[in-house]
C-alpha cells in the first residue's frame, strides 16, 4: 500500500492548492480521491490535523477581512451543532454507506457547480431560515466527513460578502471546527498514531501555499475551478461505483 500513501500526498498538495486560491475544498478533494484507495476513518485524522496548520496561518494573516459578525451570529452556531451531531452519528454509519453518502455529496456538489459556471446564473436570495438549515447540514457533513464546504459555500452564496472577505471567513471556519475535531481524534485515540504521516505531509502545505498564490495570480480562477470540479465529478462516480 505504499504507493496508495505516495498517491495521497500528491492529492493533499492538489487540494490544499485548491485551498489556498478559494478558501475552501481541501479536504473535500483530499479526502474524496483517498477515498479511492484508503478507508476515510483512516484519512480523516490526517487530513484534518494538516488542515488547522494552513487554516490557522491563513486565518491569522487574513483576520482583518474576516466577517466576524457573520461568523459569530450565523455560521459557527450552526455548524458546530452540526459538527457534533455527524462526529456522534458516524460510528453507527457502515463504512461503505458512509462512502456512497460522501459520493453522493461531491457529486451533488460538482454537478452544481459546473451548471453553475456554465449557464453563469445569478442565485436568487433565500430566507435566513434556510440559510440556516443548509449551515446545520454543513456542520453535520463537517462532522461526518470534515468536508462541511460544498454546503456552506451553498448557504453562503447568498451573501454579499466580496471574494476576499469570503474566502478569509471560510477559512477561519475550518480552523475553528478542524481544532475541535482534532482534539476528538486526540481523546478517541484516531490522532496519536496519524502523526507520523501528518509530519511526512507538512512540507506539502508550505508548496501548496506558495503555488496557491501564484496560480491565483496567473491562472483564471473559473478554469482552475472548472478542472477541478470536472475531477471531482469523476470522482463522486467512482465512489459510489459498486466494488
Amino acid at each position: 500500500m505504499e504507493w496508495a500513501w505516495i498517491a495521497l500526498g500528491v492529492f493533499i498538495l492538489l487540494a490544499y492548492t485548491l485551498e489556498a486560491i478559494t478558501g475552501f475544498g481541501s479536504i473535500v478533494i483530499a479526502l474524496s480521491l483517498g477515498a479511492l484507495l484508503l478507508p476515510i476513518e483512516q484519512l480523516l485524522p490526517i487530513l484534518v490535523a494538516l488542515n488547522i496548520c494552513m487554516s490557522g496561518y491563513l486565518s491569522w494573516r487574513h483576520r482583518r477581512l474576516i466577517e466576524r459578525r457573520l461568523l459569530l451570529n450565523m455560521i459557527l452556531p450552526g455548524m458546530l451543532l452540526g459538527t457534533l451531531l455527524g462526529y456522534a452519528l458516524l460510528p453507527w454509519l457502515d463504512a461503505g454507506l458512509t462512502k456512497q453518502l460522501f459520493g453522493l455529496l461531491v457529486l451533488w456538489f460538482a454537478g452544481r457547480e459546473l451548471w453553475h459556471l456554465r449557464h453563469a446564473v445569478a442565485r436568487p436570495p433565500r430566507p435566513l431560515w434556510l440559510t440556516r438549515l443548509i449551515t446545520l447540514g454543513a456542520g453535520i457533513s463537517h462532522g461526518l466527513f470534515a468536508s462541511g464546504g460544498p454546503l456552506l459555500v451553498y448557504a453562503l452564496a447568498g451573501t454579499t460578502l466580496d471574494k476576499a472577505r469570503l474566502r478569509a471567513t471560510l477559512i477561519s471556519v475550518w480552523f475553528t471546527l478542524n481544532s475541535l475535531l482534532t482534539l476528538a481524534f486526540l481523546l478517541d485515540g484516531r490522532l496519536l498514531p496519524a502523526l507520523p504521516q501528518v509530519a511526512a505531509y507538512a512540507p506539502l502545505l508550505l508548496l501548496g501555499v506558495w503555488l496557491g498564490e501564484r496560480l491565483h495570480r496567473r491562472v483564471s480562477e473559473r478554469h482552475f475551478r472548472l478542472a477541478i470540479y470536472l475531477l471531482l465529478l469523476v470522482t463522486g462516480a467512482l465512489l459510489l461505483w459498486p466494488r
